[in-house]
């Protein structure tokens, strides 16, 4: 039976975008609407994830509760969730099976659920071995899924700690296990790296070259000395909002626009204007890496039945990789900036082709220098520490300095998404360090992560 639900926006996106004019009020009120239809879609059909549960610890915060203005009725029999904001915008988001779910704009056309055997698991990659308990790692886990006496939930879900390839620690929250997908949000930019690596490798693309981008193709235009370098690293100089943080404000963001209220998210992203010379200002926001996306998208076969066949084949397979989910857009372009689900356990084999320079079982899969490339810091992002698609503790920088003085070494590198989801790579002690859950404090759990890493060297060097 479909089951309902009334969630909470913030009031003041409704009245701010009531005063700015009808146009930014369909996009505002957008936003949040498509939000909660598409992530209770992810959660319950992709996930498997209790709805209440997921609702409450990973929703709500984002949509800031002000009253009872939006419905959302999950349909278990057509596997899609509709989401309603106070009669102003209705969206509705499907299950379309390994494409995960999308948003139904007007005028898009959904495709079809692929069932095509092509696309069944071929994992290449062995079992992880899982080695003995280790009563120090234990009592890190611990530590680490102890919620706060006081302040913001951290909601620590997964944990799986690898050393050397071994699963040294694992857990896991009531309701989660090995199998169960969890969204990764940004840390998918590090997969969108990882394939954007492959077609280098495979001569298709060079980071150097302009970006093959049609809207930019004219040499008189300024943005048609943006690379996919810039792109990679955050600095391409086009002005397409930002997308470090989140409030009710984003709602008027452009790169919130575009993850949310758009069809086809990298066309909404090519119209921006340059606002700084290519390699001039670091600015981090998704419309950079949704252009990546769409690269891949055009080199695989310009279709997402093609772009998931391409991404399963070249990487996800190899890496042994078999609870994943790659969202899609409906021009069929991944959502490459935010939405891919996997286990903890696949997280963890990610990191581990990074912790080996790109290699699997023998097989080069990223070109020689990649890894060393991406974990290279930005100029201009020292504040944060920042590679090519990775977040990097690698040079002298503000953002680093924070973290290797809370145990991260110096040599590490991360994938990182909103609330809390962390790949730390550390090669120096050998080590992977996947963590996944709902973190609500300012800095989401980066102090938690950090102790857990320093607690993993010291517990792997006795």
């Amino acid at each position: 039976m479909p089951s309902t639900n009334r969630i909470r926006p913030s009031c003041a996106v409704i009245a701010a975008a009531m005063l700015a004019g009808c146009g930014d009020l369909e996009r505002a009120v957008g936003v949040p609407t498509h939000y909660v239809s598409h992530q209770m879609c992810s959660a319950v059909f992709v996930g498997g994830l209790d709805p209440d549960m997921f609702y409450r610890e990973a929703v709500e915060s984002v949509i800031a509760p002000a009253g009872l203005l939006m419905d959302y009725r999950i349909d278990r029999t057509k596997k899609e969730v509709t989401a309603d904001l106070a009669g102003l915008v209705t969206s509705r988001s499907v299950f379309l099976g390994a494409e995960g779910c999308r948003v139904t704009h007007e005028g898009a056309v959904a495709a079809p659920i692929d069932n095509d055997p092509s696309m069944a698991a071929k994992h290449a990659a062995k079992p992880l071995p899982v080695d003995p308990a280790n009563p120090a790692l234990e009592t890190a886990l611990d530590r680490e899924f102890a919620e706060p006496e006081s302040g913001p939930h951290r909601w620590t879900k997964s944990v799986v700690i690898l050393h050397d390839g071994h699963i040294v620690a694992e857990r896991y929250a009531p309701g989660y296990g090995p199998e169960m997908p969890q969204i990764g949000w940004s840390m998918t930019k590090s997969v969108t790296n990882g394939l954007i690596g492959i077609l280098v490798r495979q001569k298709k693309l060079a980071v150097e070259a302009p970006a093959p981008i049609a809207a930019w193709r004219d040499p008189k235009d300024p943005r048609h000395a943006i690379t996919i370098d810039n792109l990679l690293r955050m600095n391409s100089g086009i002005e397409f909002g930002q997308s470090l943080y989140a409030d009710w404000r984003s709602a008027f963001d452009p790169s919130a626009q575009m993850q949310f209220d758009m069809a086809d998210e990298a066309a909404f992203a090519e119209t921006a204007e340059l606002g700084a010379a290519p390699g001039t200002r670091w600015n981090y926001t998704n419309g950079n890496t949704m252009l990546l996306a769409r690269m891949i998208r055009d080199q695989a076969g310009g279709n997402a039945a093609s772009g998931l066949r391409f991404a399963h084949r070249e990487l996800f397979d190899k890496l042994g990789m078999e609870h994943v989910t790659l969202e899609f857009d409906g021009a069929g372009t991944p959502i490459g900036s935010s939405h891919m689900w996997a286990s903890a356990r696949d997280w963890a084999r990610f990191g581990q082709l990074y912790l080996d320079d790109g290699v699997v079982g023998g097989e080069r899969i990223l070109p020689e220098g990649w890894v060393g490339y991406s974990a290279r810091l930005t100029p201009g992002s020292e504040a944060y520490g920042y590679g090519a698609g990775f977040w990097t503790n690698r040079g002298t920088n503000g953002g680093a300095a924070k973290r290797i003085g809370l145990g991260m070494p110096p040599d590490s590198f991360m994938a990182r998404g909103t609330q809390g989801q962390y790949v730390v790579i550390v090669p120096s002690a050998r080590l992977v360090v996947v963590r996944l859950g709902m973190a609500h404090d300012r800095y989401e759990d980066i102090d938690g992560v950090a102790r857990l890493v320093a607690d993993a060297i010291a517990a792997e060097a006795k």
